[in-house]
């Protein structure tokens, strides 16, 4: 490595101490303990999974539960994508050290899918179709709420259908990838 890329990283490391630093000024000053929407988004990480643990059917817990990673993947993918380049702000978050919502990711979103998923299965439901209507709820209604609630922002000519596209596709990918393992689990099955 010569001298001038080592100082290109070096002045990046810099940017991003300084950015972590504001970011945890802004947290403490804005959305820490002390103000009451650190505590609806709290609520809105731990009680998804409250509901995941008591509703999930425990005999397909294993299969719901990858499609539910696999949401969590793709959806924080395209969370921080559009956050990192400001098309969408969390002004509230649980943990300042992420671009994205770390609640939405990790909880509400994935549990949300889950749920959804499992009601298609047990009542043999065109998957598409319904994800679409979810990604439609998702993008037109909850965002929204949420938008009216001052805890989401969008910027930089981002929209709720841009949101739709992004939740849609969450919905496809992750069905695919757990086809794709469900499929290899069955050819192993059947070579043995």
């Amino acid at each position: 490595m010569d001298k001038q890329q080592q100082n290109k990283i070096d002045e990046l490391q810099k940017i991003d101490l300084l950015h972590s630093k504001e970011w945890l000024n802004y947290w403490q000053d804005y959305s820490s303990f002390g103000h009451w929407q650190f505590w609806v988004v709290l609520a809105l990480l731990i009680i998804p999974l409250i509901f995941l643990l008591i509703f999930i059917n425990k005999r397909k817990a294993l299969l719901l539960c990858f499609y539910g990673y696999n949401v969590h993947v793709f959806f924080t993918y395209v969370d921080v994508f559009g956050a990192s380049k400001a098309y969408w702000f969390y002004p509230y978050k649980v943990l300042p050290i992420l671009p994205a919502s770390f609640t939405l990711d990790v909880s509400f979103v994935p549990v949300t899918y889950i749920l959804w998923y499992q009601w298609i299965l047990k009542n043999n439901k065109n998957y598409y179709l319904y994800m679409f209507v979810l990604s439609l709820i998702f993008a037109f209604i909850f965002k929204p709420l949420l938008v009216a609630a001052e805890f989401f922002q969008l910027n930089r000519g981002a929209n709720f259908f841009h949101l739709f596209i992004g939740y849609y596709v969450v919905a496809i990918c992750s069905k695919l990838v757990t086809n794709l393992f469900i499929y290899l689990q069955n050819l192993s099955k059947n070579h043995h």
